[in-house]
């Protein structure tokens, strides 16, 4: 599935590829409605109706994955709100090694994330995964979602990387197809991205259960 010699490097997503998606999916599915209820004196269906439409309506911005937009919309703290469930936060299996063995290989390995720096921040720190990359690069503080043509581009300005030489692995198929537009030889999608959901289809795209499937054999 890989050829190891024809990458340099490996970029990898946070969220639902490195990271259980179940913290989010509870988060913001559970978790804010819960909370949203509670604040404005709704039902719990109600107030998952209400915030079901207004996700989906920016589905794929920047602002989507905004935490400082979600707190001024919804007039809640969302960063306090994360820690109140981060005990959620969780590696998926064979990450670790898989980081450590790119590491021995001398990879360049890159967290290329749609998270918000807060987000971010809180995650690097339950997990302590901080260490393990060569660069963290925040959709954010390039101003495009990685969903948009325009983001890998501005992405290769800090981060050089040779499109034909890099592996990019991603659960989001939107994500990867604006990858491959723009040229990115290896692409990989997660087929599980949330360990308490049943395998999702592949998109189109090489895919993995686990990083155990692309553990290269030393």
């Amino acid at each position: 599935m890989i050829n190891w010699n024809r990458i340099d490097s490996v970029f990898l997503d946070m969220d639902g590829t490195l990271l259980d998606l179940h913290f989010d999916n509870h988060f913001w599915l559970e978790h804010v409605p819960r909370r949203y209820a509670e604040a404005k004196g709704m039902s719990l269906e109600a107030a998952k109706a209400e915030l079901g439409g207004r996700y989906q309506s920016i589905l794929g911005t920047l602002e989507w994955y905004c935490v400082d937009h979600w707190s001024r919309a919804l007039g809640l703290d969302i960063a306090l709100l994360k820690e109140e469930v981060d005990h959620l936060i969780a590696v998926h299996p064979h990450v670790r090694e898989f980081l450590e063995a790119m590491r021995r290989m001398r990879k360049r390995v890159v967290l290329v994330t749609n998270a918000h720096q807060k987000s971010l921040a809180l995650k690097l720190e339950r997990t302590r995964l901080g260490g393990c990359f060569d660069a963290v690069v925040c959709a954010h503080d390039l101003g495009l979602a990685k969903e948009e043509a325009g983001f890998w581009e501005r992405l290769r300005r800090v981060e050089p990387f040779d499109p034909e030489r890099t592996l990019f692995v991603d659960d989001s198929h939107a994500v990867l197809a604006a990858a491959r537009g723009y040229g990115i030889r290896w692409l990989l999608a997660v087929l599980r991205p949330d360990s308490r959901q049943p395998p999702k289809g592949d998109g189109g795209f090489a895919a993995i259960h686990d990083f155990s499937e692309i553990l290269p054999r030393l």
